[in-house]
């Protein structure tokens, strides 16, 4: 089964087990992972090679028909022409992608959700909120999905701690996933940057959820990738109220980072060495995480330029 963030081997066991059921179509009802598998077993059912050889090249063939029934509000992945999956061999997150990878059918209504613990709303509600910024801030930033980037934006700084704080409040929950599911289709026209890239490694190595690798790396991140959007922030900034509009664009796009410090403090995201990562072996792993996350290709998408330098000094400042 999909026993959390999916790799390979669980990829290989849901085709085999699709074939010999003699499936004709996949429904995902889930977060992320079990969405995502859905789409990597759709492939592996449906080419002519394994899911880790399509790493890094378009997938373009045929699929079974697809329907996500996200039951987090996070990811996105029921929109998305994207999957993570785990690279048991090479010890590496792969992001995958195709326009064949988007489900044929989302269903989504923030029902679903109520059940959820507490520090999963926080994590893949920050996840949206990662990808609602990012999308944002991207070079491939487009007017097409600035407005839906600054509605999810809002919605979240709005919601989601009430959805965190009570997790039977509907308005909440179906804010929180209007607000996911609208960061998904941003994503998967303006793409993600660095928190992204720099997260799937400590996920890969260190088998933290995405969503609370994404918010442990948020605040420091956009702190770096500031100057290079400094406009971009500032709207943020404005849009939830953190400035008004006498203040310039350096002040309200800071106030829109003392904005991300506030919330994954009432979400209550713990620091790596919390979550219990060893300082020295994670440190021993910063070389091998740098350039992984480098090779993925999100850091490239920051407005600012992104070298493996950065990465690192990134990556030692989260124990400091």
């Amino acid at each position: 089964g999909i026993t959390g963030e999916p790799d390979d081997t669980m990829i290989a066991a849901g085709a085999a087990k699709y074939k010999d059921e003699g499936c004709d179509l996949l429904v995902a009802i889930g977060g992320g992972s079990p969405i995502d598998s859905m789409k990597a077993i759709a492939v592996n059912v449906s080419g002519e090679k394994e899911i880790c050889d399509y790493y890094q090249e378009a997938i373009d063939i045929k699929l079974p028909m697809m329907t996500a029934i996200p039951t987090t509000a996070g990811t996105g992945s029921e929109a998305t022409q994207f999957t993570v999956i785990t690279d048991t061999k090479r010890n590496i997150k792969m992001l995958l992608k195709g326009a064949a990878l988007v489900p044929d059918i989302a269903v989504v209504d923030g029902s679903f959700g109520v059940s959820a613990p507490r520090s999963v709303t926080a994590s893949t509600g920050l996840d949206a909120l990662t990808h609602a910024i990012e999308a944002y801030t991207s070079r491939r930033a487009q007017p097409l999905t600035d407005g839906i980037c600054i509605s999810a934006v809002k919605r979240l700084f709005k919601y989601l701690p009430a959805a965190y704080a009570d997790g039977n409040d509907l308005t909440a929950r179906n804010e929180t996933a209007i607000a996911a599911l609208e960061a998904g289709i941003a994503i998967n026209n303006s793409s993600v940057t660095v928190v992204h890239g720099m997260s799937r490694p400590i996920g890969a190595l260190y088998h933290v959820p995405h969503g609370l690798s994404n918010a442990m790396l948020l605040y420091k991140c956009m702190s770096f990738a500031l100057d290079g959007a400094v406009n971009r922030f500032a709207a943020l900034g404005r849009a939830i109220n953190a400035a008004d509009g006498n203040a310039d664009d350096r002040a309200a796009a800071e106030a829109f980072l003392d904005a991300i410090g506030d919330i994954c403090k009432k979400l209550e995201v713990p620091t790596l060495s919390e979550y219990g990562i060893d300082k020295e072996d994670f440190f021993g792993n910063i070389e091998k995480m740098a350039d992984d996350a480098l090779a993925s290709g999100s850091p490239s998408n920051t407005e600012k330029e992104v070298t493996k330098t950065d990465i690192i000094n990134i990556y030692q400042s989260l124990f400091s």
